[in-house]
Order: structure tokens, then sequence, then C-alpha cells
């Protein structure tokens, strides 16, 4: 059976495209999966813009989220000079909103505290609908 570099090397050859193997690395998920000396292996990876660890853990990513929210929500607050509800709720809408929901299927956060961390933006929601 070949290995897993030659089946990647076959995939590239079928594409006609070739990997650059020193931006290669591997995430391991199972725990019976050997660790091969031919790529670096990373503890956590960013595809698709979601972070993911070696675990399947979200807990990184739910917390970037809710930062990027925190910062749209200050600029907002910060450059809006007149709060009307008729320009502001869309702003809310489109920005903040569309930075919490992004690949929110995924996250399943697992861990009080970073629920906490995501519920919380149901205050800034409030916030949010306070400066209206």
């Amino acid at each position: 059976m070949p290995s897993r570099g030659m089946w990647t090397g076959l995939r590239a050859c079928a594409n006609l495209m070739e990997f650059n193997m020193t931006k290669c690395k591997v995430l391991h998920i199972s725990q019976g999966n050997p660790k091969h000396k031919w790529t670096e292996s990373s503890p956590e990876e960013k595809d698709l813009g979601v972070l993911v660890d070696e675990k399947l853990n979200m807990s990184q990513q739910c917390a970037l989220a809710a930062q990027k929210a925190n910062r749209i929500l200050g600029c907002t607050q910060r450059s809006v000079a007149h709060r009307l509800r008729e320009m502001t709720l869309p702003l809310y809408s489109a920005l903040m909103r569309s930075h919490m929901e992004y690949h929110v299927q995924l996250w399943v956060p697992q861990h009080k505290k970073v629920m906490d961390l995501l519920e919380g933006h149901e205050d800034y929601q409030k916030a949010g609908a306070s400066l209206l």
C-alpha cells in the first residue's frame, strides 16, 4: 500500500500542481496516527478562517471571534457621530453579527468559560441597541 506522502504526490500529479513542502504541515487528530518526519507537525492550524487544534477544540477560535467583535463594536461606537437607528442598526448587523456567526456551526463550545464569552455578546447586542 502506498504511503501517505506518495498519495499526496499522486493527487498533486493528477491535479497538475506541485506542493511546496516547506509550507505543508500535518495536524494529527487521531491517537493512532504515526507522526511521520517528512512534513512539519503543528499543534493548531487555521483553515478557511477557522482555527482548529489537534483535539478539535474551538475555544481559541471562539476567543478570537469575540475579541474581533469587541474591536468592531468599539470602532463603531467611536466612529459614528450621529447615533440614528437607521444608520447604526445596519452597521451593527453587517459588521459585528457577521463575525460572530462565521462558522458558528463548527464551534460547539465545550467549556462554560467559552460559552460565557460568546453569550456575553448578547450584552453587546443590547449595548448596540442602546447606541440607537
